[in-house]
């Protein structure tokens, strides 16, 4: 049986998803430097909601001040952001879509001029001006990602993602190439993924079964191992503490970048995995009607779309409409992103990927 684009989700939560539709977590740098929700922020989202993503996410959202990965970055790590975040979750809502805020701290990412002090890691690195956190404060970012869970649900969340992809600093801790750590939280695979399982953990135990919880994973690039991320998704299926697993692979159709792991694609090797009731979206080149079908019928229960989610607030409206609907190919004009609901800053920061926009 064909699975469709149109067909509803129902994750362990009990949470409903309307469509196979989620909208990335996107760097956008629209926000107010204090965390705060802006309206073009607001805006950006809930016209993607009305566009009929099924899940929108919102960008990497910083857990601690000193986490900050970028400019205008969206925060929740403190109180003083939760009425934004209340306004953008009704939003969200009201249009039948689930709302889903990304937990993220950049660590070593974290830009020194950004949070005025040297970036935080699992170990100090003289190349990237880092300092290594003590055993108390990697607690208290574990504790800091738990209490911006809680945070989370009191604005009206239906669930949260917590971002262990992309060399951020949950990447950091799994990376045996960047946490040289002689705790317990470096060395083993188990001692590395160890602060991951513990925030998933407290989550959990405070939210409540019936909040949405899922976890953001890549598989390459910043020192990962494909089999030890593997090995990582499976744990937490046999655990049953997260509804959804969401595998970054920067491009689903491609194969392995490390040649051992070649004798499948790298789709193939998450679509093999027995993950039970956990769901599995993954994200990367997904820019048609075409490629959604595809990624579907391999076995993954739902897409995750960035750059023709940029390019079309409506991109799920307009595939399950027509199959075959191709997005528009770049380069477009800023006024086309700001009819698609892009804010100034997100504009300009649009003007840094190559070949986007043709007036920058």
């Amino acid at each position: 049986m064909t699975l469709l684009p149109k067909t509803p989700i129902q994750f362990t939560s009990g949470a409903h998803m309307k469509n196979r539709f989620m909208l990335a977590p996107l760097t956008n740098e629209q926000s107010h430097e204090d965390g705060r929700l802006s309206e073009d922020e607001l805006h950006w989202l809930t016209l993607r909601a009305k566009g009929q993503f099924g899940l929108v996410m919102t960008c990497a959202s910083h857990v601690q001040e000193v986490g900050k990965g970028f400019p205008g970055q969206l925060g929740i790590f403190s109180d003083l952001h939760i009425e934004g975040h209340q306004k953008l979750t009704a939003n969200i809502k009201a249009e039948g879509s689930l709302a889903v805020i990304q937990l993220h701290h950049a660590g070593m990412r974290s830009p020194k001029e950004l949070i005025q002090q040297a970036p935080v890691c699992p170990s100090a690195i003289e190349k990237y001006g880092t300092r290594a956190l003590s055993l108390e404060e990697v607690k208290q970012l574990r504790d800091d990602f738990i209490a911006a869970a809680v945070r989370a649900q009191k604005s009206g969340y239906d669930g949260v993602e917590v971002h262990g992809a992309h060399g951020y600093i949950l990447t950091q801790f799994l990376s045996q190439k960047i946490n040289a750590r002689t705790d317990e939280y470096g060395g083993s695979l188990e001692n590395r993924s160890r602060l991951l399982f513990e925030i998933v953990d407290g989550i959990r135990a405070i939210c409540g079964k019936e909040f949405l919880l899922g976890v953001r994973l890549s598989p390459e690039r910043f020192g990962m191992d494909l089999e030890e991320i593997k090995t990582v998704c499976l744990r937490f299926v046999e655990e049953g503490n997260i509804d959804f697993l969401d595998i970054s692979l920067w491009d689903c159709f491609k194969q392995p970048e490390e040649e051992k792991y070649q004798s499948q694609s790298l789709l193939a090797h998450f679509t093999s995995l027995n993950i039970r009731k956990v769901k599995l979206t993954v994200a990367g080149k997904i820019r048609n009607g075409e490629d959604v079908q595809k990624i579907l019928d391999a076995g993954v229960d739902f897409v995750t779309i960035g750059r023709s989610a940029i390019l079309h607030h409506d991109f799920p409206k307009k595939v399950m409409e027509d199959p075959n609907f191709m997005s528009t190919r770049p380069p477009v004009t800023s006024d086309y992103l700001r009819k698609e609901g892009l804010g100034e800053a997100f504009v300009k920061y649009m003007g840094r990927w190559a070949n986007f926009v043709e007036d920058k």
